[in-house]
Formats: structure tokens, C-alpha cells, sequence
């Protein structure tokens, strides 16, 4: 039972490096299993097909990101400079989720097998707003959205930048300062006309 653990660790660690490196399309069953030390067989036996193996692939790392990056509602500027170092550190999952953009979810939820965890941060950002944390008027949907685009500002999907783990940590620093002061005063409630 170990042997067949390792084996299916060692083909999502290769197929990641594969389909973050060449798209679903681009990528290749025979690099994936040389790069694992595992035949096709045993590939095709645990995950089906390539598109099988970008799913379990797909999900291994978003499942990563989620529970080292836990939604804080109540403080959405330390999520999301959270959620920038969890992109530096692994810019696979951003290249992944760009390669299902292209080559498979062109519009609409691009994690449905998240949507549980997808409910649970819109519900937080909901009792945020009740709670006088975020601004009330925004959709939660929204708000999740734009956080999120915010935080890869400087990912592998960047348009403008896209940040290493090699640049000096002041750069880093600057921009977790820039991207913290946006999210809050983009969410942040109006004060309170008092007169």
C-alpha cells in the first residue's frame, strides 16, 4: 500500500511539473511517467487518462493553497498578501489554473469541485459584512474575485510583473504593503455620515 502511495505522490509531483511547464494539450504521458519512475499502466490505472491525471493534479494543489491559506474574512488584507506568498512559493498552481482557463474553463466557476470551500468563504465575507468588516454593498462573490486577482498581481499571470522568490525581500515587503493598504481601503465600509 505504500509503494502504490509513493507512486501515485510521484506522478502528481511529475504531471505537475509537466502541466504547469506545457498545458494539457502540450503535455506528455511518457515524460510525466519517466519523470514519476512509473510505466503508464500503472498511470492509467490510478487516474484513467491524461485529463484524469490533470484533474487529480488540478485538485492536489488548489486542495494545498486552501488549507495553507485559510479565508480570514475578518481581515482581508492579511489573506490576500497571505495568499501572494503561497503563490510565490508554489507558481505551479497559478500556471495550472491558467492552462485549465485556456484549454478547458474558458468562463464561468473554474473549481467546481471546490465549491464547498467556495461557499464557506463567501458565507465569511457575509458575516464580515454584517459584522461591519467589509463594505456591505459589494456582492461576496465579488469581493472573493477581486481579493484573489489582487493577490496574483505579481504571479506567474501577472501582466504587468510576475515576482520571484529570488527578488530582495524590500520588494516583497513593498508590495504585501501596497497590495494590504488596496484590499483595505477598497473594502473597507464608508464611514458613517454623522451629521
Amino acid at each position: 500500500m505504500k509503494d502504490g502511495q509513493a507512486t501515485r505522490r510521484r506522478l502528481l509531483d511529475a504531471a505537475a511539473a509537466e502541466f504547469a511547464t506545457y498545458g494539457i494539450a502540450g503535455a506528455r504521458v511518457d515524460r510525466i511517467s519517466a519523470n514519476a519512475r512509473a510505466n503508464k499502466a500503472q498511470m492509467y490505472a490510478y487516474y484513467g487518462n491524461k485529463d484524469g491525471l490533470f484533474d487529480a493534479v488540478f485538485n492536489d494543489h488548489a486542495e494545498k493553497i486552501i488549507h495553507a491559506v485559510p479565508m480570514t474574512a475578518e481581515d482581508l488584507p492579511g489573506y490576500a498578501t497571505r495568499l501572494y506568498d503561497a503563490c510565490l512559493l508554489h507558481p505551479e498552481l497559478v500556471r495550472l489554473a491558467a492552462w485549465a482557463r485556456l484549454e478547458r474553463v474558458p468562463t464561468g466557476p473554474l473549481l467546481t469541485s471546490m465549491d464547498a470551500q467556495t461557499a464557506r468563504k463567501l458565507e465569511a465575507i457575509t458575516t464580515a459584512q454584517r459584522s461591519g468588516h467589509i463594505d456591505p454593498s459589494l456582492n461576496p462573490a465579488d469581493v472573493l474575485s477581486i481579493v484573489t486577482a489582487m493577490a496574483l498581481t505579481w504571479s506567474p499571470v501577472g501582466l504587468i510583473h510576475t515576482a520571484s522568490p529570488d527578488d530582495p525581500e524590500s520588494e516583497h515587503e513593498g508590495r504585501r504593503r501596497a497590495l494590504a493598504e488596496t484590499v483595505r481601503r477598497a473594502f473597507t465600509p464608508a464611514p458613517k455620515d454623522t451629521a
